[in-house]
């Protein structure tokens, strides 16, 4: 099985890297010209979005790529990893609007044992890293924006997403069932899945509230990306 980036089809995408989180906190960088004597080739990193009053860098775009490759074996395009990055400037924009606190450093040594684990080899993950450009340091940065926004988006939108138990009856024997049929497995009874039913419902709806939320959020912000 493949690593999966965080939460569903939505949000695993969210928890993307970024030098500063995901979206630019900073300005980007200004180079100060070089010694009349260096020829040495020095990089600057480009803007690759604006959005409102704040950037999102080209770096960033390049290092979600490199982690979707990391994760999927392919990175989606410029422009969706840039919107990708967008959500991730408004959800954080939130969270950090309401002081919601950032993960431990426990929770986040946690979150990159699993992560690891779900490569065939330690020595498999470090090689597939260093292929993609990345290091230990830029996985755990990656990790503990993951664990902050899957926290808060959980957080704010739990609330209301709750399931009763004529929808949990209905799933386990329309979808939950016929999965299993389909795989030749023993059906087991309702009350023994009942729980595990409840989240994934509970699941489904927070994506659903959130997806609805950003999409409302985006149409408002003015976000301008800039050609390669």
């Amino acid at each position: 099985m493949r690593p999966a980036i965080f939460i569903g089809a939505l949000l695993a995408t969210f928890f993307g890297p970024g030098a500063h989180g995901a979206a630019a906190q900073a300005p980007p960088s200004s180079l100060a010209p070089p010694p009349a004597a260096s020829h040495e080739a020095q990089t600057i990193d480009g803007v690759a979005a604006r959005i409102e009053d704040d950037i999102i860098t080209e770096s960033e775009v390049r290092e979600l790529g490199a982690f979707q490759e990391l994760v999927d074996g392919r990175s989606k395009s410029r422009v969706e990893r840039i919107e990708e990055l967008a959500d991730q400037w408004i959800v954080r924009g939130e969270a950090n609007a309401v002081k919601y606190p950032r993960p431990s450093g426990d929770d986040v040594d946690r979150a990159y044992v699993q992560f690891v684990k779900q490569f065939p080899s330690p020595g498999d993950f470090k090689a597939r890293c260093t292929a993609e450009g990345l290091d230990e340091a830029a996985v755990r940065r990656i990790l503990e924006q993951q664990v902050f926004l899957s926290r808060f988006l959980d957080y704010r939108f739990r609330p209301g997403a709750q399931v009763d138990e004529d929808k949990i009856k209905r799933y386990y024997e329309g979808e939950f069932v016929s999965q299993l049929q389909a795989r030749s497995q023993p059906v087991v009874p309702l009350e023994d899945v009942a729980d595990t039913i409840r989240e994934v419902l509970i699941q489904g709806a927070i994506n659903d509230r959130a997806k609805a939320w950003l999409d409302e959020a985006r149409n408002r912000l003015k976000i301008d990306i800039v050609a390669e």
